[in-house]
C-alpha cells in the first residue's frame, strides 16, 4: 500500500475518495513521519458500511466453528509477527517494548479465547408448561458493528471489541485513532492473512469528527462499540439513544490503590510504580491516586520516591528505558497544567512536574515521572483522569476511611489494596466500587478470561473479554416449537 491506500474496504486497500491524506509521527521524534494515510469521510463510512451490509448475510450464515477457526488462525498469525508488530507500537505511539509485546499478547490472547466460543453453547433451553413444545433462547447476531478505537492500546482493544463481534456473526467497520493508523492496517492486514471474507472487516483512517460521526450516524450501523474519553462517550451515548442504535462505551477512569498500615511497603510501591507510570500513565487503569495509611505514609513515600527517581524515560525502543513520550504536545501541555493547577491548590510536588531536559528529549512530548503529596479528595487532580505520568499521594486514617477516599471520583474501573490481612481484603472487594478490584496487584493487569469494564462514569454497564465479551452485539432470541401431533390449540398461561 502506498500514498494513502489505507483504507480496507469491501476486502480491497483504496485512497480516500477525495485523495486527502494524514501522517502518523512518531512521539518520541516528530521529525520522523512514520506514514502517510487515507483522511476519510462521509463517502468512505457510506462505502465501508455498504461493504459490511452486504456481507452480514452470508457471514451470520457461516457456520459458528469456522468463523472461531478463523479468529484461532488470527491469534496464530499475531503470535508469528509479535514482535515486528510490538515494534510498530513502540514507534507510533511510544509504548516501551515490553509493554508493547504485553498489547499484542492480549490480542494473541483473546484469539484464543474467543476462537473457542465458535463451538461453545450459544444458549440455553428450559421446560415448557405445555405438554409437546420445546423451548430454547439463544444469542443472535445484530448486524453491523462500528468500532472506534483508542491509540493506547492499538492491538489489544480492537481484538477485545473485534473478536466476539466476528465469532457471534457480525460485521465489523472500525475506525481507528488517528494517532495509530499504521498499526490498525498491519492489524486488518493479518485478518486477510487469517482469511477474513470480502466486506466482513472494514477500516477506515481518519479523524473522529469526520469518519466516527458518520459512522454513529449511519442507519446501517446497528451498534457502536466506543473506548475513549467521557467526553466523547456521553455524546455518542446520548446520540445512539436518539436513534435508538445500542452502544458500549468504554471511558475514563481514576483509579486508585489503597496502602494499609499492615501491606509489605516494598511490594506496594513495586504495584504502584507500574501502575502510575506503565504506559507513561496513559492507561484507563492507571494508578494517579495513592491512598496511603497515616502509619505508613512517611516510609511509603520515601520509597516510592527512590523509586520513582530510578526510571529511565527516553525512546520507547530502547529496552532501558522504563517511560516513552506522551502521545502528542497537546497531552504534554494538558498534563502539565493540571500539575501546575494542583501546586496551586495547595499540593506538594515532590518530584518531576516538568519536561526533561537535554537534547535527547527535545524533539518529542517528554514528561517527568511526577508525583504530589498533599493531596485531598476535593482538589481537582484527585478527581479527573490526567492521563500521563502523574501521580498523587493521599492520607488515610483509617482503613473506612481509605475506602471512602477510593470510590470518593465519579469513575469505579479499578481500584487495588495492599494489605495482610485476609478480613480487610475480602471487606474491601465488597466495598470499593469499582469493575475490577485487586489484592496486593497493581491496578493494571486485567486478564480476558474475566470481564473488563468499570463502574458510574467509567462506561455504560457493558463489559469487554471474559464470558459475556459478545452480549453488547448480541440479542437474545426465544423460541417456542410446538410438535404436537393433534390440532388442539395450547395457550401458555391460561390452560395450565
Amino acid at each position: 500500500m502506498h500514498n494513502g491506500a489505507t483504507n480496507f474496504i469491501d476486502g480491497q486497500w483504496l485512497t480516500s475518495v477525495s485523495g486527502d491524506t494524514f501522517p502518523s509521527v512518531d512521539p518520541g521524534n516528530h521529525e520522523r513521519v512514520l506514514g502517510t494515510y487515507a483522511r476519510s469521510g462521509s463517502a468512505e463510512v457510506k462505502l465501508a458500511v455498504e461493504a459490511a451490509s452486504r456481507a452480514y448475510r452470508s457471514w451470520r450464515a457461516t457456520p459458528a466453528p469456522a468463523r472461531g477457526a478463523l479468529i484461532s488462525r488470527m491469534g496464530e498469525i499475531l503470535a508469528a509477527n509479535k514482535e515486528d508488530l510490538a515494534h510498530q507500537i513502540s514507534r507510533e505511539m511510544g509504548k516501551v517494548l515490553i509493554e508493547a509485546r504485553g498489547d499484542v499478547q492480549e490480542a494473541i490472547d483473546m484469539a484464543r479465547y474467543i476462537g473457542a466460543f465458535g463451538r461453545m453453547p450459544d444458549g440455553y433451553t428450559v421446560p415448557s408448561e405445555r405438554q409437546d413444545v420445546a423451548c430454547f433462547a439463544r444469542r443472535v447476531p445484530v448486524g453491523v458493528v462500528a468500532m472506534i478505537t483508542p491509540w493506547n492500546f492499538p492491538v489489544a482493544i480492537p481484538a477485545w471489541k473485534m473478536f466476539p463481534a466476528l465469532v457471534t456473526g457480525n460485521t465489523v467497520v472500525m475506525k481507528p485513532s488517528e494517532e495509530s493508523p499504521g498499526v490498525a492496517v498491519a492489524f486488518v492486514q493479518m485478518l486477510t492473512e487469517a482469511g477474513i471474507p470480502r466486506g466482513v472487516v472494514n477500516l477506515l483512517t481518519g479523524f473522529g469528527r469526520e469518519v466516527g460521526k458518520e459512522l454513529i450516524e449511519s442507519p446501517h450501523v446497528s451498534v457502536v462499540s466506543f473506548t475513549g474519553s467521557t467526553a466523547t462517550g456521553t455524546q455518542i451515548m446520548e446520540r445512539c439513544a436518539t436513534l435508538g442504535k445500542r452502544v458500549s462505551c468504554e471511558m475514563g477512569g481514576k483509579n486508585g490503590i489503597i496502602v494499609l498500615e499492615d501491606a509489605d511497603l516494598e511490594l506496594a510501591v513495586k504495584g504502584a510504580i507500574w501502575s502510575a507510570f506503565g504506559t507513561t500513565g496513559q492507561r484507563c487503569t492507571a494508578a494517579s491516586r495513592l491512598i496511603v495509611h497515616k502509619a505508613v505514609i512517611d516510609s511509603f513515600t520515601n520509597r516510592l520516591l527512590t523509586a520513582v527517581q530510578a526510571l529511565a524515560v527516553g525512546q520507547a525502543g530502547n529496552d532501558a528505558v522504563d517511560i516513552g513520550p506522551v502521545i502528542n504536545e497537546g497531552q504534554v501541555h494538558r498534563i502539565h497544567n493540571y500539575v501546575q493547577r494542583a501546586i496551586d491548590a495547595g499540593a506538594k510536588l515532590l518530584c518531576g512536574g516538568a519536561r526533561p531536559v537535554g537534547d535527547a528529549y527535545s524533539s518529542g512530548s517528554f514528561y517527568e515521572p511526577t508525583v504530589l503529596a498533599g493531596v485531598t479528595p476535593d482538589m481537582e487532580i484527585a478527581q479527573v483522569e490526567v492521563f500521563g505520568p502523574v501521580t498523587v499521594i493521599m492520607k488515610a486514617d483509617s482503613f473506612e476511611g481509605a475506602i471512602d477516599i477510593a470510590n470518593s471520583t465519579n469513575y469505579g474501573l479499578s481500584l487495588s489494596v495492599y494489605t495482610r490481612s485476609s478480613s480487610l481484603a475480602f471487606r474491601a472487594i465488597e466495598l470499593l466500587d469499582a469493575g475490577l478490584t485487586y489484592i496486593n496487584l497493581p491496578t493494571s493487569g486485567a486478564e480476558i478470561q474475566l470481564p473488563f469494564g468499570g463502574t458510574r462514569k467509567t462506561g455504560n454497564g457493558h463489559r469487554e473479554a471474559g464470558l459475556h465479551a459478545a452480549d453488547y452485539c448480541t440479542e437474545w432470541k426465544a423460541s417456542y416449537i410446538n410438535y404436537s401431533e393433534t390440532s388442539d390449540l395450547v395457550r401458555a398461561q391460561i390452560d395450565v
